[in-house]
């Protein structure tokens, strides 16, 4: 037993590097088509209740990395005709992730963005509720992902009709 433990270890470590590095491409595409993120949220005219630019940042590498994590689980878990369906949502939501900053600050398509994120909701709430049958600590570690969206849903929606 322990011989075939040990052996499915660099299969095991090979996954999880691919879901970091998929999750880390998709993070850095949507941040490299846009010009300073942070400076362009400062600029528009926001509610009250918005957080500040610097809270961004930190939050966002918690998410991506509960997102690496989570693929990865989904991954090991069954076997790949099991997963594939799970994993196909999964990388439509991360696209979909991709696409929301640059259309929304390097295009500044408020209302194509206000879009966009609640179809990347849909897909976000798809992905957990097909993790879930996979495997239940992959959804859980999707929920802050989920509840931050639900947040930018709001945001997103408020800040286009502030500055339209």
């Amino acid at each position: 037993m322990t011989q075939g433990i040990s052996r499915r270890w660099p299969r095991e470590w090979a996954g999880l590097a691919v879901s970091v590095i998929a999750v880390t491409v998709a993070a850095g595409i949507g941040r490299a088509t846009t010009t300073s993120t942070a400076e362009g949220y400062g600029r528009l005219q926001q509610p009250g209740w918005a957080p500040p630019a610097s809270l961004f940042g930190p939050m966002w590498a918690v998410l991506y990395a509960s997102m690496a994590v989570s693929a990865w689980l989904v991954w090991r878990s069954h076997p790949a005709r099991e997963n594939r369906v799970p994993l196909a949502v999964y990388g439509v939501q991360l696209v979909l992730n991709m696409a929301w900053t640059p259309l929304f600050f390097g295009l500044g398509w408020r209302g194509t963005a206000f879009i966009e994120i609640f179809v990347l909701w849909a897909f976000i709430a798809a992905t957990v509720a097909l993790f879930w049958h996979q495997s239940r600590w992959a959804a859980i570690l999707l929920l802050p992902y989920l509840t931050w969206t639900t947040f930018a849903v709001v945001l997103n929606f408020s800040v286009w009709q502030l500055n339209n």
